[in-house]
């Protein structure tokens, strides 16, 4: 029966990410709340793991969670530099001839 408080509170924690996610005023409190939306995920299939008893569920957690971080640090890095691609490198010139 606790684990279905747990499963509850962790339902409640998501819901109020969510309205963060939605409601934030700036854009670091959006990227904040879909961090922590993805967090509780992760919670929560672990949980729900538990209580179903299989314990395969632990892996699909782990797997979210990487992924869950891999496309953190790439909304991340558009917001820093404008694209997900590396900074651009700069050619030498061509002189064309002309020296």
């Amino acid at each position: 029966m606790m684990f279905f408080a747990v499963a509850f509170a962790i339902l409640v924690t998501l819901g109020f990410a969510l309205i963060r996610a939605f409601v934030g005023p700036t854009i670091h409190d959006r990227i904040l709340a879909v961090n922590v939306v993805g967090t509780k995920t992760v919670l929560m299939i672990a949980v729900v793991g538990f209580i179903v008893g299989r314990p395969e569920f632990i892996d699909i957690a782990i797997v979210y969670a990487l992924l869950n971080y891999i496309g953190i640090i790439a909304v991340l890095r558009v917001f820093e530099s404008g694209s997900l691609a590396s900074e651009p490198v700069d050619e030498p010139e061509q002189s064309g001839g002309e020296r």
